[in-house]
Parts: C-alpha cells; sequence; structure tokens
C-alpha cells in the first residue's frame, strides 16, 4: 500500500476514535484535502477491500484497513513520543514521525519499542 492510503486508513482511524461515525467530509476536512480528492481516495479504499461506506456514508474499517491503520497510528504516537522524550517540540516530532512511520521497517520498529521498554523512564512507557 501507499503512503497516502495509509495515510487515509490512519485518519479514518483516528477520527473513529473521537466519534462514532466518521464520514468524508470528516477526512477531508481533517486531512486538509479536497473533497473530489478524498471522495476518489475513499472509492478505492472501498475497493481494495481497506473500508466500508454505508447508504449513510459513513465509513467503517474493515479488519485488514484496521490491521494497516492500527499499525501506521502505533508508529505514530510511539515515534512522536520518543522524538519529545529526546527534547524535540511536540509540533516537529510529530512532523517527523509522520514522515517515517510509513518506511520504518518492522525489525527497526521492533527494535526502538524494546530500547523504550528497557532504557527509557517508565513515565515515557506509560503514554
Amino acid at each position: 500500500m501507499k503512503e497516502s492510503g495509509e495515510m487515509y486508513l490512519e485518519t479514518i482511524r483516528i477520527l473513529s476514535n473521537k466519534k462514532a461515525n466518521v464520514r468524508s467530509i470528516d477526512v477531508s476536512e481533517e486531512m486538509g484535502f479536497s473533497k473530489p480528492s478524498v471522495s476518489r481516495a475513499m472509492g478505492i479504499l472501498k475497493t481494495d477491500g481497506f473500508i466500508t461506506i454505508d447508504e449513510n456514508g459513513y465509513i467503517v474499517l474493515t479488519s485488514s484497513g484496521a490491521a494497516i491503520a492500527d499499525k501506521i497510528y502505533e508508529r505514530h504516537k510511539v515515534l512522536t513520543g520518543f522524538f519529545i522524550s529526546l527534547g524535540v517540540t511536540p509540533e516537529i516530532a510529530e512532523d517527523d514521525a509522520c514522515k517515517i512511520e510509513h518506511d520504518l521497517s518492522d525489525e527497526t520498529f521492533t527494535a526502538l519499542k524494546k530500547f523504550i521498554r528497557e532504557k527509557l523512564p517508565s513515565s515515557y512507557n506509560d503514554h
């Protein structure tokens, strides 16, 4: 899956954590993308089996879509927290996490999480 598809799925996950029903307009507003661009992306994600869209326009992640969204969202949260723990400002930490979360190998991410658990203060590990 391309980075853009992962970003859409992650955004749907984040929105679904905040509200019961997510529609394309919510995704458009959250990401700052045009409604037609989001509509095209939702069509592709639906065709590829990552989301369903009901008769009311509500978007739901399928199990495969949720797996990707959760993976990317976990990476985002862990990387952002790690960068902040290094002294990076939250805004830059967020931006950098967004850039890295899609390209980081599973092996490196697993090693990073292990390092964080073993080497960083417990207060960080509670995040």
